[in-house]
């Protein structure tokens, strides 16, 4: 299936965007944690992940049919949500990309992660391991550019 069939595709493009780089040790050692720009850093991942959708404040399961296709899409998305926003409130959201991915619980976040990434790119068709795309291939494929 085409990202483009849910109503609010431009959000699932963010939130899988966000997950995908969040759920990938390898890109986040050979691109955040070597500096490389283009990717933006954890911070910014968090951000995609939560400032359009709330998901901070609120069940995912509230955007089934709008972003998530399904309750199983929406839980592993809960689940990682708050997996890396423990992360982020205990190391602060001003830290090092360094300082998360050194915090003891980051397996655990990108166990979370990478289910819901998994999950979302098998039910729009994709391969999850492809390597993440760059923030400005994203903003084409949205529109933001």
């Amino acid at each position: 299936m085409p990202i483009q069939d849910v109503p609010w595709w431009r959000w699932r493009a963010n939130v899988r965007s966000a997950l995908h780089m969040l759920s990938d040790p390898v890109f986040q050692q050979e691109y955040w944690a070597a500096g490389v720009p283009g990717y933006g850093d954890v911070t910014d991942a968090v951000y995609r992940l939560v400032e359009d959708t709330w998901l901070d404040n609120w069940s995912a399961e509230k955007y089934v049919g709008t972003i998530f296709r399904d309750s199983q899409e929406s839980a592993l998305v809960d689940v990682a949500v708050l997996r890396v926003l423990r992360i982020m409130h205990q190391v602060g959201a001003d830290a090092p990309d360094s300082a998360y991915l050194a915090h003891h619980g980051w397996p655990e976040a990108l166990r979370a992660t990478r289910e819901a990434h998994v999950r979302l790119a098998q039910n729009d068709g994709e391969d999850p391991d492809t390597p993440p795309k760059s923030l400005e291939v994203l903003a084409i494929v949205t529109g933001a550019a």
